[in-house]
This record gives C-alpha cells, structure tokens and sequence, in this order.
C-alpha cells in the first residue's frame, strides 16, 4: 500500500561568519514583520471594526519597502510573507478559543498573539520556493549553499517520491537548524505480530506487555531532574552578575545550551523508546498489529505540586503523539484507552479488583488467585486485552481519532475476546 503523507526532517547548519549574519537578518526580518503586522491588526481593528489578513499586510508591507524599510530587500521575500501568515494561524487559533470559552469549553486563556522579543532568541523564519539538497549542504533561496553538519540525512534532489515544501530555520542556544517539510510516498505494509500495551509513567517511561508473561521497560533518562544542579549553580550565577556584562552574557549562554541539551535528552528517549516499540526496523510479521495506550489527564497531573516536574519531563503527551504517527507510517492500529477505565486495580490473570490499591503500593498481589506482578507489568497487561478487544479503533492507515466509549468489561471477557481474534489468523 502506498501512502502520500508529509514529513519533516531535522538537522543542524554550519554557517560560516558571513551566513550567520544573513540568518539573523532573515529571522530578524520575520519577527519585524510579525510585531509589524499584530500592530496594523489591533489598529485597525479598534479604528474600523475590522483586521486586514496576510495578502493585505503583505502589499502594505512592500509598498514601504522603498521609503521605510530598504533594509527589507537584502532578504528573501518569503521570510516576512510567512511570518505574515502565522500571525494569521495565531489569530484564527485565537478565535477558535475565545469561542470554546465562551461556551465552557475551554479553562485557561484564550492566548492573543504577543509580540516577538529578541530577548526570548532570534526565532525563526520558513522559506519555500528553489530548495535544493545534496548529501553534505542545502541550497536555500537568497541565502545559497550552506554547509550540514550531519551527512546524508536530509532527503537530496532526486530521491524517488519525496517533494520539498518549505525549509523553516530556527536559531536555539547560539546553534542554527534546518527542517525541510517534505510531501512523501512510503510503502506501508499491515503489521501482523502479537499486540502490545503500553503503560506510560513516571519513574519508568514506558513498560510494555507482549503477552505470556513478556514485558519491557523503557527507561526514563529523568532529563531535567539531572540537569537541574548545574542549571540552579548557573542561574544563581546569573543572578549575581551585573546587568550588560560580557561575563552575565556568557553565562546567559550556557544557561540557555543546558536547557538545549536537557530538551534533546529527553527527546532522544521518547523517539527511542517509540520506534522500539513500533518495531519499525523489523519485518511487518514482527510488528504488533494493535498498540494499546492509555488516555492520560496530563494537565490535570501537572496541577499536583509534588509531581508536576516529574511529569514534565516524562514527556508524556509527546510519546503518545510521537506513537500515533509512527504507527500510521508501519500499519499499526492504535487502540487509545479512556482515562475512567481501570487498569491497575484489575487482576490480569483472573480479573479480581483490589479496590484499596494506592500509588505507593509498587507491586500488585491478587488475594483471589495468589497473583503477584509488578504493578506496572500488570497494568500494561490489562491495556493489551483491552486493546485486542476493542472495537473503536485509531487506523494506522488513516483512520478518524476518536475517544473509546468503556465497555466496563471484565478482564475474562477481554481475553476470550483476545483468544477469538487470534484464532481467526
């Protein structure tokens, strides 16, 4: 089966001296034209009732280019453009929330658009248009070749099925990335091998259950809980340095490359642990057919104090986005558990309840038939069944995401359901 989704591919610049001027010119002129544009918006809203889109603000923009901003035509004209449709996304993001307040849908802000400061990075700026690859450099509209620092990972000229889209570079603790979003075709074959549920958490990222008594565990790195000493020492060190100094400014860098490398960290576990799980590097046969997670209140865990920076940095609602998509490239149904739906207190062998189960109870014992498991392996174990008996279902092959409606059904029934659909292979 062929599929055409769209993707994007990663990777870090090496500019020289005179292209990293020009990249910061190009970011500097995207954050100009979005505060630019947030301005003429709330004008003319509050004068006419009415705000101008994109296109409008894109010809007032280049009529000034000659007399007010000349400094405009040393960069592509694509940088302001793009940044001129984002503040279109946020405001159409805006209203969509404003609306769900306003009929109860929605606790929190409604989040209107803030302008862009320097202060917070250089940001960055998307470009479409003549994009060319080659294994070792790029080629981007206004700014030229530019060399790569990792070989052979972005798509190059040629490749059989891949159409560049657009190149967005970003600027983070001093470092320049390029991300190409691509429109690509991928052989998708049915995953046929034994399902798996998956039961994410804190003090281990992911333990997963394989049926007969097979479980793995992913391990959490705990990014931001080892990073965290060396962060506080510089940020005390920040704190104590006088404002405007070379010396507060390089801390301010090393501050921010800590942060860049706790963000990576963390990241480079989740795609790990995601792409063991969806077996993507072994044959369709060996892959789980059906992938069980469970639907987490994450923000509702973030409200409690003494775990919400354990939470953050398990990363759960990323694993399970990263999950969904990788399922949908190597034919996998993924089966998204509700979050009312009990499975650390059922038994996994005999469906027993233990009513009285708490968070510091690591080890499940069943007082009906003698069952003792980790507490994890037991409810990844009861996500796997209720995984192979659902019948609502998000396609790894296009399907509509849709919640599950809980059946309330016991752990017996789930595994005879579990029995007849692997009887019928």
């Amino acid at each position: 089966m062929t599929l055409k989704t769209k993707r994007a591919y990663k990777t870090e610049l090496k500019p020289n001296r005179t292209q990293e001027k020009a990249l910061a010119n190009h970011a500097g002129a995207a954050r100009f034209a979005y505060n630019w544009g947030l301005a003429r918006k709330s004008e003319s809203y509050r004068l006419t009732g009415r705000s101008p889109n994109a296109i409008e603000l894109h010809r007032e923009l280049n009529a000034l280019k000659k007399t007010e901003f000349p400094w405009l035509y040393e960069v592509s004209k694509c940088a302001p453009q793009e940044a001129l449709r984002d503040l279109d996304r946020a405001f159409t993001h805006f209203y969509r929330r404003a609306k769900e307040k306003k009929k109860g849908k929605l606790k929190g802000k409604v989040g209107f658009p803030r302008f862009k400061s320097r202060r917070r990075g250089l940001g960055s700026f998307r470009l479409t248009g003549s994009i060319h690859v080659e294994a070792r450099r790029v080629k981007l509209p206004c700014l030229g070749w530019t060399r790569l620092k990792e070989k052979g990972y972005l798509p190059a000229d040629g490749t059989p099925g891949v159409h560049v889209l657009s190149a967005t570079v970003s600027e983070r603790a001093g470092r320049w990335f390029v991300s190409l979003q691509v429109e690509q075709e991928m052989e998708v074959e049915e995953a046929t091998g034994p399902p798996t549920g998956v039961d994410l958490g804190v003090k281990t990222l992911a333990v997963c259950s394989h049926g007969n008594d097979n479980h793995t565990h992913c391990e959490n790195p705990k990014a931001l809980y080892t990073g965290a000493k060396k962060l506080s020492r510089l940020q005390k060190k920040l704190s104590r340095q006088e404002k405007g100094s070379n010396r507060r400014e390089k801390t301010r860098k090393r501050i921010a490359r800590q942060h860049m490398r706790i963000s990576r960290v963390r990241s480079d576990a989740v795609h790990k642990a995601t792409s063991r799980i969806v077996a993507k590097a072994k044959p369709p046969s060996e892959r789980p057919y059906v992938i069980g997670v469970e639907d987490l209140n994450v923000s509702g865990m973030m409200k409690n104090r003494r775990l919400a920076r354990a939470v953050a940095d398990s990363s759960m609602r990323e694993f399970r986005r990263q999950l969904a998509y990788k399922c949908y490239w190597y034919g996998i149904d993924l089966v998204v558990v509700p979050r009312f739906e009990a499975t650390s207190k059922p038994c996994s062998k005999c469906g027993w309840v233990k009513e009285d189960l708490t968070l510091s109870d690591r080890v499940f014992v069943c007082d009906s038939g003698g069952h003792t498991a980790d507490r994890d392996d037991n409810a990844s174990e009861n996500i796997r069944l209720l995984a192979v008996s659902s019948t609502e279902r998000v396609n790894g092959r296009g399907g509509d995401v849709r919640p599950l409606v809980s059946e309330r059904r016991t752990p017996e029934k789930r595994q005879s359901g579990e029995m007849a659909h692997l009887s019928s292979f």
